[in-house]
């Protein structure tokens, strides 16, 4: 058996309900916090990692109970506020054409994989630039003009849009009424 197995094996048997009560605290729900603690565990033991003792392991898995549960809670809140600006307004403000336009763009979308739609939803609906899009996912420039372009290529072939990545104005994904910069 691998050292990482048996320090899993000896922090579950000893502070796994330790550590499902701090998550709880964090939650409020036990459920969520049983699913908080074995994201974080798999976080902590999906990598080698050097953790020389089941005190260092409970630290770790302690941090990423709390990085995971502030990822969520910034995520949900970035959600919730863009949620509103995704509408758009109400549907009565707008045609036949551009509601069907949007739901085409938005189930679109979610056919991406996750990287990519990610980095089209900072560019052209969060309005951010490259640099501030690799900064913020922690990847290269080159790395999300990549997912950019193959994002809105895909975009290209579901929509039978002929759009490229500097151009927003003919990609109906782009709905919050800015210009791309």
């Amino acid at each position: 058996m691998a050292a990482w197995q048996g320090l899993l094996e000896e922090l579950l048997r000893e502070r796994r309900p330790a550590l499902v009560a701090y998550a709880s605290l964090l939650t409020g729900d036990r459920c969520a916090a049983e699913d908080l603690v074995h994201d974080a565990l798999v976080r902590t033991f999906g990598r080698p990692r050097a953790l020389p003792n089941v005190n260092a392991a409970d630290a770790y898995v302690r941090r990423a109970i709390a990085s995971i549960f502030i990822d969520r809670a910034r995520s949900r809140r970035r959600w919730l506020t863009a949620l509103p600006r995704m509408a758009g307004g109400t549907d009565s403000d707008q045609g036949p054409d551009e509601v069907a336009a949007r739901l085409d763009a938005r189930a679109a979308l979610v056919t991406l994989p996750r990287r990519q739609r990610t980095c089209v939803v900072l560019r052209f609906y969060d309005d951010l630039t490259v640099p501030e899009i690799a900064h913020q996912l922690g990847l290269s420039d080159g790395a999300v003009k990549r997912y950019l372009s193959d994002g809105i290529h895909h975009l290209n072939a579901l929509l039978g849009t002929t759009a490229e990545v500097g151009d927003a104005t003919s990609v109906p994904v782009y709905t919050s009424g800015r210009r791309p910069r």
